[in-house]
């Protein structure tokens, strides 16, 4: 079981970083992370991927906070020049790590070089974490966490919408996991779970080996 103190910390470093980064200030962050003895940043693009790193994590037994590591979620992929700013080389100087899109491979690059930030240590997915996920699991585990959740009728509804039809199966279920607000973020959490050890995909794999 998480400690609640640990992860109420990790939270507001969380929140203290969200703060600066839309222009608050940043002693309380730098305070935080000083107390916390925070040495390293995961920078996530959005909170389903968060879920989906803190749970493998946790399901390798492995408790980032304790070992000095806070998974960040930026709130979309455009912030990376922002964070990787205020929390690298010319802000805190952490250690930075995370996970891009392929589409976003580049912007993340000169965000970081601008940052004077090391790219080894960023993992790129194919298309995003969900679809990395709903491969490595395969289309019909996926299904199955579905019907575990109670979702069937929504994946059913979902099915007989006329801009589904005759799409492959892995990308009406990327769809679907964003079509209602917060399923991305559970359904992250979930997959991630699911995963067997020889199942996780490599960009995952790869960014917690380098933690």
């Amino acid at each position: 079981m998480a400690d609640t103190a640990g992860t109420a910390d990790t939270a507001a470093f969380r929140d203290a970083v969200g703060d600066w980064a839309a222009g608050g200030p940043g002693g309380p962050a730098g305070e935080l992370a000083a107390r916390l003895g925070v040495r390293t940043a995961v920078l996530l693009e959005g909170l389903s991927d968060l879920a989906a790193v803190e749970a493998l994590a946790g399901g390798r037994g492995r408790d980032l906070a304790a070992e000095g590591v806070c998974v960040v979620s930026m709130g979309g992929a455009m912030s990376v020049a922002r964070y990787a700013a205020l929390l690298g080389p010319p802000g805190l100087g952490l250690r930075l790590a995370g996970l891009c899109d392929v589409g976003e491979q580049g912007f993340y690059e000169r965000g970081l070089e601008r940052a004077g930030a090391p790219y080894r240590g960023f993992f790129v997915c194919a298309a995003d974490l969900e679809d990395e996920l709903i491969r490595a699991l395969g289309t019909e585990r996926v299904e199955e966490v579905i019907g575990a959740e109670g979702d069937v009728r929504a994946w059913q509804t979902f099915l007989r919408q006329p801009a589904q039809h005759g799409r492959p199966r892995q990308q009406q279920l990327r769809r679907f996991l964003g079509t209602k607000k917060g399923r991305k973020i559970r359904y992250g959490r979930l997959l991630a779970e699911a995963l067997t050890p020889d199942r996780v995909p490599a960009p995952l794999d790869d960014l917690l080996a380098t933690l």
